[in-house]
């Protein structure tokens, strides 16, 4: 085949090709070329193949944005590895049990945080003479090995190959218009260890041959300080990001760069979304998972933006909705009379498509069906014209006397009022009732829970009111700032 054509270190190959001279990564104090890059990607997966991993072999890595991610994860495809980002904010004892997990064989990391061989930086693989880029490993072939939030319980691997990763890239790229071109700067602000920072961001920077500009942990100053001074013209982001650079002074003034602001892993606030659409940017919000490569729909695949939506399907992805009779739904369902909006059956989102994942680490299970078709577990329904519009987990959702409560919904109502920061519902046992709602506080100046309690009495019908409301002064939050409730733990 020819080098690099279906396995994704060929997207650096191809920007090196195109683009030789061009900044491909900033970090802090560093910069490199595409064509350095493409040299230092060589190099190192000659160093990799030197220290006797074979084809297949996991290669973790646990650093954060920088070069040396850039340089390890590119180098491990171009030596047919399996790249297996981690989080390097996780504790010793977390990465030396996913490391154990994924059998990884060596580590990149500061330190040997697993008991396995590591290096501490790229630069300690490279080889005096450049390597030749040629990978015999594509397409099927297993490529990333990349580990979901565990917010509802603990990681699972997710086998992504080649091709699922490069066909998230070739869907992007195929909106009207497409989010990136090579003229961009990328601000690569999320973590590299989670599918969102890696496939809409560094693939898709590699893809284009634009800039990325890596951030390795984000201050709200700091980084606004940062996206002014790159003259950053696109960002993906998450609420939390979104939500701290507003309150910045002169954030208006310091994106004025800015062509488009990407959001996803959570819906964006309203009040969030106006003050970044009044600076100038374009707001983006869209719908993923790490299983999906990531993402599924986006508001730039709409022909409108509309209010509330994460948009429509990819171009090559396919959306359908489940009832709980494991029935699809017909899109008259989703008719409104004029006594009701549309989407008042929410159903299971189910997708088919050419990115999605191979399985779940390290048998496979828990794919697509033989059909290619794959239940998210997350609920959501459609309006007439084909929106998407999320409403909740699935596996969150609460039964109280056998009626529906989604804590996503009960959460934007307690984030209404003015004392409330922040808020998370999850389900607790009641005798009464079966199951019951709690929720978890982080106020905002002088609140008091009586006076939540009578507002809940008053926004909310009974059986969505929270029988307990807990303050606590912050919420556990993943790598892309997902609330991780399985961290919530309170006895009731």
């Amino acid at each position: 085949m020819t080098p690099g054509t279906d396995n994704i270190v060929g997207l650096i190959v191809e920007a090196a090709r195109a683009y030789p001279e061009r900044i491909a990564l900033r970090a802090e104090d560093a910069e490199l070329t595409w064509a350095q890059l493409a040299d230092a990607v060589g190099r190192a997966a000659a160093g990799l193949r030197e220290r006797g991993l074979a084809p297949g072999d996991r290669f973790a890595l646990a650093v954060p944005n920088g070069i040396d991610f850039a340089v390890g994860y590119f180098a491990a495809l171009a030596a047919d590895l399996v790249a297996a980002p981690l989080n390097p904010g996780y504790s010793g004892e977390e990465l030396a049990a996913l490391v154990t997990a994924s059998g990884a064989g060596l580590v990149l990391a500061p330190a040997d945080v697993a008991g396995v061989p590591h290096v501490a930086g790229y630069r300690e693989l490279l080889g005096e003479a450049a390597g030749e880029i040629a990978p015999e490993r594509g397409g099927e072939d297993l490529a990333v090995l990349l580990h979901t939030s565990g917010t509802s319980g603990r990681p699972r691997g997710v086998m992504l190959s080649h091709r699922a990763m490069l066909a998230n890239v070739e869907q992007l790229a195929a909106l009207d218009p497409a989010p990136m071109t090579g003229e961009d700067v990328v601000l690569l602000a999320l973590p590299l260890s989670h599918a969102y920072g890696l496939g809409p961001g560094l693939h898709a920077v590699a893809r284009h041959g634009a800039t990325g500009v890596l951030v390795p942990r984000f201050d709200p100053a700091a980084t606004l300080e940062l996206v002014e001074s790159a003259a950053v013209t696109c960002v993906l982001g998450v609420p939390a990001m979104y939500q701290a650079w507003v309150a910045q002074p002169g954030f208006a003034e310091k994106t004025r760069a800015v062509r488009l602001a990407v959001c996803g892993a959570a819906g964006l606030p309203p009040s969030v979304r106006e003050r970044i659409m009044a600076a100038g940017p374009t707001v983006a919000e869209g719908y993923g998972l790490t299983e999906a490569g990531p993402v599924v729909t986006s508001a730039l695949a709409s022909p409108a933006t509309v209010a509330g939506s994460v948009g429509r399907p990819l171009p090559g992805v396919e959306l359908r909705l489940m009832g709980a009779d494991d029935l699809p739904l017909e899109p008259a369902d989703f008719e409104a009379d004029e006594n009701a909006s549309p989407g008042t059956d929410p159903g299971e989102i189910v997708v088919r498509g050419p990115n999605l994942f191979s399985g779940y680490w390290p048998d496979g299970s828990g794919g697509p069906d033989p059909d290619g078709w794959w239940r998210t577990g997350d609920i959501g329904y459609l309006d007439a014209d084909g929106e998407l519009f999320l409403v909740d987990r699935l596996a969150e959702l609460i039964e109280v006397s056998g009626f529906h409560v989604y804590p996503r919904e009960v959460e934007a109502v307690l984030c209404e009022h003015p004392g409330v920061a922040e808020a998370a519902v999850v389900g607790v046992p009641d005798e009464r009732t079966g199951r019951a709602v709690l929720a978890y506080v982080v106020p905002r100046g002088e609140l008091t829970e009586a006076e939540l309690r009578a507002y809940c009495d008053r926004a909310l019908v009974a059986f969505k009111r929270p029988v307990r409301l807990v303050f606590v002064a912050h919420l556990p939050h993943s790598a892309t700032g997902k609330v991780r409730k399985s961290d919530l733990v309170e006895d009731v």
